[in-house]
């Protein structure tokens, strides 16, 4: 790393740090969800927004007294269960944003934040962008969770066909742009010859 990235904060340098990791799991591992053709020296790479320090929040979920258990479809047209159990407000160039966030059905106190919004299909994956909170990385001590976009990135879908992705609740899809995080993988992978 240069010198001057001494001078980032310590989550930026995270960030960067794991997509250069992501980077090379996808770009060399035999687990890799990127279709055998597209590994190692034909990998086209991962393209991402710059780190931006006004897609980083600190905020309080705001917890529904009665969490509602949702069917999700998927793209395989499957199904995955999982419980909405609080929202996400905030602001994106000067609107008001909510998500939902949302807990797996195995009752496990992770935070899945699914959203599309108006760069998906065009900058960024159509079907949407992740973010996953874990507690013990993403909550601070005063019960505040940092929800950084910067770190939204795309289903193992966007990658291969094969996977089955759970798509994003009509309750996250965004109206304004959220230019952070993952774009769309530059090769399409949907294509059947």
């Amino acid at each position: 790393m240069s010198s001057e990235s001494d001078s980032e904060p310590e989550w930026i340098q995270d960030v960067v740090r794991n997509r250069h990791q992501k980077e090379r799991y996808f770009r060399e591992h035999q687990r890799s969800p990127i279709p055998p053709e597209f590994r190692g020296e034909d990998f086209p790479g991962l393209d991402y927004y710059e780190v931006d320090p006004a897609y980083r929040f600190e905020l309080d979920l705001d917890r529904y007294d009665d969490p509602e258990t949702v069917i999700v479809e998927t793209t395989a047209d499957g199904e995955q269960t999982y419980r909405r159990v609080g929202q996400f407000r905030f602001e994106v160039d000067g609107a008001e944003v909510t998500l939902d966030a949302f807990e797996p059905a195995d009752g496990s106190d992770r935070l899945w934040v699914p959203f599309r919004d108006a760069t998906s299909g065009d900058e960024t994956y159509g079907a949407g962008r992740y973010i996953d909170l874990e507690p013990e990385d993403h909550r601070r001590e005063d019960g505040k969770w940092v929800l950084d976009l910067n770190r939204a990135y795309n289903p193992t879908c966007a990658y291969n066909p094969a996977y089955e992705c759970p798509l994003v609740p009509a309750s996250n899809w965004l109206e304004v742009p959220i230019e952070a995080g993952e774009r769309d993988f530059p090769v399409d992978v949907h294509v059947h010859d």
